[in-house]
């Protein structure tokens, strides 16, 4: 797998906890650079590691079929269920559609209990070409 988390994800203190079938579930420990509220994560930081989920889960996919596409995020779309506390967190995504132009990618973000999401995402993204050079 040819994933590797951007400078974003790094400076957020994200990684690449493990793989699951195939995906990488990506993680962020938290922090004072990640935290909104006293003991609470930052929204912004939870939607952040929804993102980096989603590329991920997205590049595993395209890596699989063989496909160099550029991934850009057309639509994010998040729901905030609870409150991140002061534990790592984890994301994963699930890629529904990695069609020719287009991707739909759904990702749930968790702590200590996967039934218990902190938020989850749909995220749709348009898959260019490759840059050449």
């Amino acid at each position: 797998m040819s994933f590797h988390l951007p400078p974003y994800a790094r400076t957020m203190g994200m990684e690449i906890d493990r793989i699951e079938d195939g995906v990488p579930v990506v993680a962020m420990d938290f922090a004072g650079k990640v935290e909104g509220r006293p003991g609470f994560l930052h929204g912004g930081a939870i939607g952040g590691l929804l993102e980096m989920a989603a590329h991920a889960a997205l590049r595993a996919e395209l890596d699989r079929q063989g496909n160099p596409a550029r991934i850009k995020p057309v639509n994010i779309n998040i729901e905030y269920l609870r409150g991140g506390l002061k534990e790592r967190t984890y994301a994963m995504g699930e890629v529904l559609r990695a069609g020719r132009r287009v991707a739909n990618v759904r990702v749930e973000a968790w702590q200590g209990d996967r039934e218990k999401l902190v938020a989850s995402s749909w995220m749709n993204f348009l898959l260019a070409a490759p840059k050449e050079g």
